[in-house]
Formats: C-alpha cells, structure tokens, sequence
C-alpha cells in the first residue's frame, strides 16, 4: 500500500513538473520566466533613431562627453557682422537699420551686467567672457557657466536641463539657450491649471451618448 501510495505522488509531482512548463521554453521558476519574457527587449537601446536629421555637435567637459544642439545654424541672420560692420554706438543712430534694439535685457543688476558683458563690440561674430575671451555661439553655455557655476556641473553631469531626444546613449543634451531665454532667463510664473467641472460633465455625457 505504501508503495502504491508513494508511486502515485511521483507520478503527480511529474505530471506537474510537465504540464507546468511553458511550451516554447520551459520556465522552472519565477527567474526564468522574467528572463525568458524580457529577452525581446535585451540589447542595446539607443536614440540614434531619435536623433537623426538633428544638427548636433559633440564636446567634453571635465570627464563628459555628450552632444548638443549647433546654434549658429539655427541663427537667421549669421553672420552677425554682416550687418555689425560699425561699432554699436554709430549703428544705434536715427538712419540705422531697426534690428533687435527693442530688446529689454532682465538678466542681472544693470550695475553688473549689459549687453557688452556678453557681446564683444569688436566682434560681433563671438560671444565675450567677463575676461575679455572669445566663446563660439556654438559653446554659449561656457558664458554661462561664469556665473551660474552650480547649474554647470550639474547640467554636464546630467542633472539639470532636458535631453534632446531620450536618455539611452547616445546623449543629447540642451544647453542653456535651448531652454532660457539669455536675456530674460527666468521662466514667468504662471498660475495653476484650473479643474473645469462644468467641462468635466460635458464631456462625460458626450461619452455617455
């Protein structure tokens, strides 16, 4: 009797262990089945696909190295001295060319800082550090981070600002100007979004009909 008994559990344990199976690939356990199910999305996941017909252009900062948007491209009237062909002051005057003096420069205490802390007058082609250097239009962000230095590491690093396409490799990062306005950088505030319950109610008995 007992061995009848115990031939009649291991003929069940190994009807079980059969038909428990998944057909295409047996899984034995919970392990198995998340590897086995997840294999399709194994491999290398990229955002070259995301990225093409992007005009980007690769730097490395510190131990960085990723893309960025190019800036000069995207600039409608580049090269800047084919219109600065004077110093500012002269090109300022009744009979010049209205371009972008309407500009209202909301950056910092005036006292520090004008349109000439940025722009060299000599060289309208180049952005201008606060020691007198050349940065490319391309490279802004290195103007930016003069001052805005705790933003900068954390911006190469990857913590702050949003990515061009998503985050798997390559990366693609905005630079300031993609998000900030350089001479109004600070985002105006707005008010909450307000919940329409009438408009709730409409759409709902639209859904209803």
């Amino acid at each position: 009797m007992k061995n009848r008994t115990l031939i009649y559990y291991v003929v069940v344990l190994l009807g079980v262990s059969l038909f428990s199976c998944k057909e295409e690939g047996e899984y034995h356990s919970i392990s198995d089945k998340i590897e086995g199910e997840s294999k399709p999305y194994h491999g290398p996941l990229s955002s070259e696909e995301l990225l093409a017909g992007t005009a980007l252009i690769k730097i490395t900062e510190g131990e960085f190295t990723f893309l960025i948007p190019e800036r000069k491209g995207q600039i409608k009237s580049f090269a800047c001295i084919e219109c600065h062909s004077k110093p500012v002051s002269q090109m300022m005057g009744a009979d010049a060319k209205k371009a972008h003096w309407d500009i209202k420069l909301n950056h910092a205490n005036s006292d520090a800082m004008n349109c000439a802390t940025c722009h060299n007058g000599a060289d309208m082609n180049n952005l201008n550090t606060l020691t007198g250097k050349n940065i490319d239009f391309n490279l802004s962000y290195k103007l930016c981070a003069q001052c805005h230095s705790s933003q900068f590491e954390d911006w190469k690093g990857g913590a702050h600002g949003k990515k061009v396409a998503g985050w798997a490799p390559p990366r693609a990062s905005n630079t300031c100007v993609n998000c900030h306005n350089p001479h109004r950088p600070s985002f105006e505030k707005r008010w909450p979004v307000q919940f329409n319950t009438q408009t709730a109610i409409e759409r709902k008995e639209g859904l209803d009909h």
